[in-house]
């Protein structure tokens, strides 16, 4: 979706589950509006945040005119088979993209499209790099060529429908998925309670939550060292996103077992019955 934008809305981690919420990025033309719904992966959930995500996914499903089923190069095992079985037998059009192709050679991709077709026989396949933005314009062509007619959803000059404090929490938390290791970065959400923006500087001050004490201390590591690193590049990636200084204040607190608790989640956005 990136890709497609031109902007980085969802953040790119090599951890499973690094998409939690469901992201819209809108890409608007002359004469077309497109309207791309990130969601996050495929997965049998084993706690309520798990089963919140696993909504978003369904709910994205239920409203799309074009389904976009994205496979890693490598990859063969479904994550769902009861889910895999609706794509199999959906209505709408499917594209199977066939990501990081860059990573492999031509006989491997050769096998994965084999074996996609025949998990997926409703689908058109395309052998995609989305790194490195090959083969990406012609899965839009293709899109734009099997959308229906409509009015317009959003203004023009719109690229998403999340607020400014949600790309906040998410650079954040994109730095703990990327510098802490095992459950961590899983049991952490991100919560931003002030955003002032004047004309030369936006300040922000957010809350990291976790489980347990001893995450907490992780979380901040000698002397605070950890917490530094994760603000410092947050802010950097922030000033690059709002193009403008960015004062950053993180503070982490514990949020006892959050993952499991509905109010909470409610409060974190995952609500989605």
């Amino acid at each position: 979706m990136n890709a497609f934008v031109g902007e980085k809305l969802s953040i790119i981690t090599n951890k499973a589950q690094t998409t939690r919420h469901r992201i819209l990025g809108i890409v608007s033309g002359e004469d077309f509006q497109m309207v791309f719904s990130d969601t996050p992966g495929i997965m049998k959930p084993a706690y309520e945040l798990q089963n919140s995500m696993m909504n978003f996914v369904k709910s994205a499903f239920q409203d799309a005119d074009v389904l976009l089923y994205l496979v890693e190069l490598g990859e063969k095992a479904l994550k769902d088979e009861d889910f895999f079985k609706k794509i199999q037998h959906a209505e709408m059009p499917v594209l199977l993209l066939l990501n990081k192709i860059d990573k492999g050679n031509e006989e491997l991709l050769k096998e994965q499209q084999k074996h996609w077709q025949e998990q997926l026989p409703n689908a058109e396949i395309f052998a995609i790099s989305a790194l490195e933005n090959f083969g990406v314009s012609e899965v839009f062509n293709r899109i734009l060529e099997l959308l229906p007619e409509s009015p317009a959803f959003y203004p023009k000059d719109q690229l998403t429908d999340k607020p400014e404090r949600f790309f906040v929490n998410e650079k954040i938390r994109e730095k703990i998925l990327m510098h802490y290791k095992k459950e961590i970065p899983y049991s952490v959400e991100v919560e931003t309670e002030e955003f002032e923006e004047s004309d030369s500087i936006i300040r922000i001050r957010s809350i990291i939550m976790v489980e347990r004490e001893s995450q907490k201390a992780i979380i901040l590591g000698h002397k605070g060292s950890a917490i530094k690193r994760v603000g410092t590049e947050a802010r950097k990636d922030l000033e690059k996103f709002f193009d403008k200084k960015i004062h950053l204040e993180t503070y982490v607190k514990v949020n006892k077992n959050w993952r499991n608790n509905p109010n909470q989640l409610k409060r974190f956005g995952y609500d989605n019955n």
